[in-house]
């Protein structure tokens, strides 16, 4: 349990340490945030697969395959459905092309409620990862995937959420807020995992919401500023990062 709860706390921690960052480095270029996002969801991609996808088809037994593609599209489409009633981080950092339904919160709430949409499942998917058979390489390799994303991710929303002039005190507390909301996720995944019998629904449910994360925000973030052929280098450059740390680790 122990060890949970360090890569709870690492895993939010992440989200604070980008945060700081993005105190020194208030005005981030396009290319650099959209090099380094893409270069996350790389890392991303990789752990949603590995760590996830793959151990779910091989703890689902006879209906392994069924299970992981049902819980891949009942995550992803967990996720849509929130993304109906909340803004996305394109509302703060540019144009929301999508329409939602709650416009008189405060910019304020729904940054925060945007960026815990994608907190909460990655912390979901870091605790579950515990409940993968044999030791916790497996989950730590997952903490450390999520916990690379959420350092850019702090780090870019500093800027949007100064510039529409929050005080620098009540930004670093709402971006830990956003940090302990991956904590709580994590926490949960894993009393999750301890139950063995959903255990691999659960895999793919954790996994299909990093990949509608992934498709529905990261790459299209990243290849709206004309850095398209970078971003796509970095995110091939994250992927395989996370499969040389499997290789090594596994």
């Amino acid at each position: 349990m122990e060890v949970v709860i360090l890569t709870a706390l690492g895993v939010g921690g992440a989200t604070v340490v980008g945060a700081l960052l993005g105190f020194v480095f208030k005005n981030i270029s396009h290319k650099f945030s959209d090099i380094v996002l893409s270069f996350a969801a790389g890392v991303m991609l990789a752990a949603a697969v590995i760590g996830l996808i793959l151990p779910s088809l091989e703890q689902g037994g006879e209906w392994g395959i069924l299970i992981t593609i049902v819980g891949i599209f009942v995550g992803a489409l967990s996720l849509n459905l929130i993304d109906k009633l909340v803004p996305h981080l394109h509302k703060m950092v540019g144009e929301d092309i999508e329409s939602h339904n709650n416009k008189s919160l405060s910019k304020v709430l729904l940054f925060v409620t945007a960026i815990a949409i994608h907190n909460f499942p990655e912390g979901i998917a870091a605790g579950v990862g515990f409940g993968i058979e044999g030791d916790n390489t497996q989950a730590i390799i997952i903490a450390l995937g999520i916990a690379l994303q959420n350092i850019p991710e702090g780090m870019v929303i500093i800027g949007p959420m100064l510039a529409a002039g929050v005080k620098p005190r009540r930004t670093f507390l709402i971006a830990l807020m956003t940090g302990l909301v991956e904590v709580l996720g994590t926490l949960i995944g894993y009393a999750v995992s301890v139950a063995s019998v959903i255990l691999p629904f659960a895999l793919a449910f954790a996994g299909g919401t990093m990949l509608y994360v992934i498709s529905d925000e990261m790459i299209p973030e990243t290849h709206a500023h004309g850095e398209e052929r970078g971003a796509t280098y970095a995110l091939l450059a994250g992927f395989c990062l996370m499969l040389l740390t499997d290789t090594l680790l596994g």
